[in-house]
């Protein structure tokens, strides 16, 4: 399993490296540059760089999952049985999910679908910024469409959070709720942490990475979970080698286009991935469920600090500024590329402590509960600290 998710972040970085290098291209011959943003908005002044890197990124994503799809629908289950390897890219077992697998299309195409309609609606905000109110409507259109839909037709499978809510009234529209909600802040966050060269496209990869190893060492790995994990690493691999926070700043961003897409395939991902094995009472225990809270703590944080700031002002949660985790980092004495290695750093203590949480024991899932709120206690610290000091 694990040598076809590497294969498969080959696959998707060889498509979104010359593809996002026509990219540039293109769009400067095209004007596609960085706005200004939408009136109110407070931003670094643009620099003359696309904003149409998530073009990309989506295509390295889609492309060969929806190759991937039709190879499986064209492989007879049965035939597959006869296959032996002693070593190949393709694992000795695959036979045993292939029926299953093939079941998962229609849930593909609808994640697909929804992860266009983002698509779109972040390449025309990026290039005619639409009112926040706007955005979030449409963004509540495929949050609340996965759950419903995976619900409502008996073919697909459900994705949503705390199923388990199903045996009570009216518990199932409670989930579907919960589920949307997540989606739209996993969403908002993703595409909050956008806001300096490199962060997004390496927060995503590193917590992409981890939730990947989750779904791969588990006793059934989850082969849809992990190869579409697999391709969103490498898609943001690729893309970052031309947004990397170099001296002369990136030489593309991704923009809504690619925040936004970035951020519901990791929320959906996330919802679809079992965290709670339930193998005994004391692995795999119901604080599993917790790890996408942990593994996302850093961004999740960035946005909720963020939120409350502005809404303490009296603002507009939704109107950009730069108040952001990274900006404080930086009005705090780091260069923007220490505070974007900072949160990537970040990103990568707490994801790995959160993977643990699928085999911690009681004691240990309650020292990792304690670890995350000391780290994000530390940063807290850190800034009312520099905050004060400034003022004196």
């Amino acid at each position: 399993m694990i040598w076809l998710c590497l294969a498969l972040i080959v696959i998707a970085f060889l498509v979104a490296l010359p593809t996002t290098a026509v990219i540039i291209r293109i769009s400067r011959a095209a004007g596609a540059l960085d706005t200004p943003g939408i009136g109110g908005q407070v931003k670094a002044p643009p620099r003359p760089v696309p904003n149409t890197g998530g073009i990309a990124i989506i295509l390295a994503i889609v492309l060969p999952l929806l190759a991937g799809l039709g190879l499986f629908q064209r492989i007879d289950p049965a035939a597959a049985a006869e296959w032996r390897t002693d070593f190949s890219l393709i694992p000795a077992d695959l036979h045993e999910h292939i029926a299953g697998i093939q079941q998962q299309t229609p849930l593909a195409l609808l994640l697909i679908g929804c992860l266009a309609l983002l698509h779109v609606l972040g390449l025309i905000d990026d290039r005619r910024p639409l009112g926040p109110f706007v955005k979030l409507a449409i963004m509540t259109l495929p949050a609340l469409a996965v759950p419903l839909v995976t619900t409502l037709i008996p073919s697909m499978s459900e994705t949503r959070l705390l199923t388990l809510l199903d045996s009570r009234v009216g518990g199932a529209w409670l989930s579907i709720l919960l589920t949307a909600m997540w989606f739209l802040v996993v969403t908002n966050a993703l595409n909050f942490i956008d806001n300096m060269d490199g962060l997004a496209a390496g927060v995503v990869a590193i917590a992409g990475s981890l939730f990947m190893a989750a779904a791969i060492v588990r006793p059934q790995p989850q082969w849809f979970v992990a190869a579409s994990l697999a391709l969103m690493v490498g898609a943001c691999l690729g893309f970052l080698v031309f947004n990397w926070p170099r001296a002369g700043g990136a030489r593309i961003f991704m923009g809504d286009s690619g925040s936004l897409v970035l951020g519901f395939l990791l929320a959906f991902l996330t919802t679809r991935t079992t965290f709670y094995a339930g193998r005994s009472a004391d692995t795999a225990a119901w604080y599993a469920v917790l790890m996408p809270l942990v593994v996302l703590a850093v961004p999740l944080y960035d946005f909720a600090s963020v939120v409350i700031i502005r809404l303490s002002q009296r603002r507009s949660p939704f109107v950009g500024d730069l108040q952001h985790l990274s900006h404080r980092l930086v009005q705090r004495g780091l260069s923007r590329r220490s505070s974007v290695l900072v949160i990537w750093g970040l990103t990568g203590i707490t994801g790995v402590t959160g993977v643990l949480l699928s085999s911690a024991t009681a004691w240990q899932a309650i020292l990792i509960g304690v670890q995350i709120l000391v780290i994000l206690g530390v940063i807290a610290a850190f800034e009312y600290a520099s905050t004060k000091g400034r003022a004196a």
